[in-house]
């Protein structure tokens, strides 16, 4: 089995394939910690599925606001124009959770709340986590991810 594993506690992603370590990546997990809950700005946890790959061709650094690239490149200038956005850049993966009643459905489905893997500025990756509940990464990371995985791979997070 193919599935990528999240751990917060490490702020760390693998690829596993079969029980090999393909690849891993330092990410970034939720500032306030994991959890399931519709507006808690948490992880959430559990097993998910890619429901969808976005950003394909797209420019290294693209800046996304839902789910479309705006047609900027992120860099210092652009950050200051726009202080309090939440960056979404290069790539997404959509996250939708499978266990129902857990993480799909109701107040609690990952779908909904919009949980991505998603690039940030790379300097946001410092081993701490600082996400909304999305899981970031830095950009050369979540294009070289985003070329190996397909939609449809597993993702546990915990």
């Amino acid at each position: 089995m193919r599935y990528l594993d999240i751990s917060a506690v490490e702020q760390r992603l693998r690829l596993i394939d079969n029980g090999v370590l393909i690849v891993s990546f330092p990410v970034s997990t939720a500032k306030n910690g994991l959890g399931e809950r519709m507006g808690s700005e948490c992880t959430p946890r559990g097993w998910h599925v890619i429901r969808a790959k976005i950003g394909a061709e797209q420019p290294q650094y693209s800046v996304f606001v839902g789910r479309r690239p705006t047609g900027e490149i992120y860099s210092a200038a652009v950050a200051r124009k726009f202080p309090d956005r939440d960056w979404i850049l290069s790539r997404i993966l959509w996250l939708s959770g499978l266990e129902p009643g857990k993480n799909r459905y109701g107040n609690k489905d990952s779908a909904w709340r919009y949980i991505y893997i998603h690039g940030t500025p790379d300097h946001f990756i410092d081993g701490s986590p600082q996400s909304h509940g999305c899981i970031r990464m830095k950009n050369a990371d979540i294009i070289q991810l985003f070329d190996i995985v397909e939609t449809g791979d597993r993702v546990f997070i915990h």
